[in-house]
């Protein structure tokens, strides 16, 4: 937890995305909570606004807004990566991510792309359609050697479902934390690590350190085979290497996420055969909506009781977290 002070206002008006606020009873006490979509003209009370939720996955308005909010405070988003917001965000509100919020259903479509991907599922679908038996061997999730790339919360998620598939995991952050349980080797043991990698699964934040990261080099010290996974941010990965080493039939991939999003039709990333896309779905779940509002609910009580506030955002530590 990150201690940030908030200065006291006459006026504490909390704008939220949710058209249902009984979920806020324990805040609304003390602030003033009020909903808007962030779609269309602003309100008139708006800039009123001393912590504000833009809408999950929304359009820019709902960031652009933010400009027009003299009073405001706080900046609370509804996704765990925050590198679309800075540009809006004043000096001096405090932002916060959404750590947590995702980890169950992130996870969950990780492990699902990767047993798609290994089993060939997409083929079997393609063979349904046009009502064909294609019955043929395919890779097991078992005995794969897993390597996380990226070991935040949604990392040590991923983690947690992988016990129990018979792989072996090798855990990798920014910073090493070698002593720790599980031990987490950092950025600098990339090298010798990714060639006896099977499976590899980003889930680091996008960052200046981070932006390009997946280039050339990275994809060429995969072994034939292997699997690439990106579920963090599109530009992570250099998508003209990636295109590369897949149409040469070299690596295989799984993307939740993709540069430039979403994929233009004609974009070649759609017609490679070893290569399965989903349309950045991993956090929007039924799973979603109650963490999001038990995410917003203590956080505004909080607020409300001039406590600090849960995953506070620095420029510092955005770039250099997981």
């Amino acid at each position: 937890m990150l201690a940030h002070p908030i200065a006291s206002c006459v006026v504490r008006l909390a704008v939220v995305p949710f058209p249902q606020l009984d979920f806020l009873a324990s805040a609304r006490g003390e602030v003033d909570v009020r909903t808007w979509s962030g779609v269309g003209d602003p309100p008139t009370w708006l800039d009123q606004t001393t912590f504000y939720v833009p809408e999950y996955m929304g359009e820019a308005d709902s960031l652009r807004a933010i400009g027009s909010m003299p009073h405001l405070e706080v900046v609370q988003t509804l996704t765990a990566g925050v590198d679309n917001v800075w540009e809006y965000l004043p000096t001096g509100v405090v932002l916060c991510n959404a750590r947590g919020v995702h980890d169950a259903s992130t996870a969950e479509l990780v492990v699902g792309l990767v047993i798609a991907a290994l089993r060939g599922i997409p083929d079997f679908v393609r063979g349904q359609d046009l009502g064909e038996w294609r019955a043929q061997r395919h890779e097991a999730l078992a005995d794969k050697r897993v390597l996380l790339v990226g070991y935040g919360s949604v990392g040590a998620a991923l983690d947690r479902r992988l016990d129990g598939f018979e792989v072996e995991v090798t855990r990798v952050a920014r910073s090493a934390r070698l002593g720790g349980s599980p031990p987490v080797h950092g950025f600098d043991d990339l090298p010798s690590l990714l060639p006896y990698a099977d499976v590899v699964v980003l889930t680091v934040p996008l960052t200046d350190e981070t932006r390009g990261f997946v280039d050339v080099a990275f994809l060429s010290a995969l072994h034939d085979g292997a699997l690439l996974v990106n579920a963090a941010r599109g530009p992570v990965v250099d998508t003209d290497a990636l295109v590369s080493e897949c149409a040469s039939g070299r690596l295989f991939a799984a993307l939740d996420v993709t540069d430039p999003e979403p994929l233009p039709p004609q974009h070649p990333l759609w017609r490679l055969p070893n290569m399965l896309i989903s349309p950045h779905v991993g956090g929007n779940t039924s799973a979603f909506l109650p963490r999001a509002r038990r995410l917003v609910a203590d956080q505004l009580r909080r607020y409300a009781a001039g406590e600090p506030l849960d995953h506070v955002m620095t420029r510092v530590s955005f770039r250099v977290e997981g």
